[in-house]
């Protein structure tokens, strides 16, 4: 499945993303990533900076789901697929590596990367904008600000 304009923008957007895995014994493990971002058409790639159960897990088990939003319009993508980590001697590293590591600026070092193929995208939406569907972002911007007290 290929990455939409729309599902890259809210990649690019979002602050953090949830990656959601599991052990080989069932127990589900949720992680926020701050570095992530899209790769070629149907990947996603983030930086493993302090993740040693994110990375156990998918060593025993690829299945992962990825959740990203805009917290203010409160819309977004959760991502399924199945996920491998990259190590420095793949080839691939290097092109992922650079681009993270702008993202980065060189501040946060890591030594793996996981990637993601997707299988699956499902929109993210807040229940408001279907009990309402009048509402706008606009409007759901400033419920959000006011919730977040921003």
């Amino acid at each position: 499945m290929e990455f939409t304009a729309d599902i890259k923008e809210y990649i690019d957007r979002s602050v953090l993303c949830w990656l959601a895995t599991v052990s080989t014994k069932g127990i589900p493990n949720v992680s926020p990533k701050e570095i992530f971002t899209y790769y070629k058409t149907d990947k996603i790639i983030v930086a493993n900076i302090a993740s040693p159960q994110t990375v156990k897990n998918i060593r025993q088990n690829q299945n992962v789901c990825v959740s990203f939003i805009d917290v203010l319009v409160q819309k977004g993508f959760q991502i399924k697929g199945n996920a491998e980590i990259v190590e420095r001697t793949d080839s691939e590293f290097v092109e992922m590596e650079k681009i993270l590591t702008k993202m980065t600026h060189g501040n946060f070092p890591f030594a793996t990367i996981t990637k993601i193929t997707v299988n699956r995208i499902k929109p993210i939406i807040a229940p408001k904008y279907i009990l309402f569907p009048e509402t706008t972002e606009t409007e759901q911007v400033e419920s959000a600000k006011k919730a977040y007290r921003l």
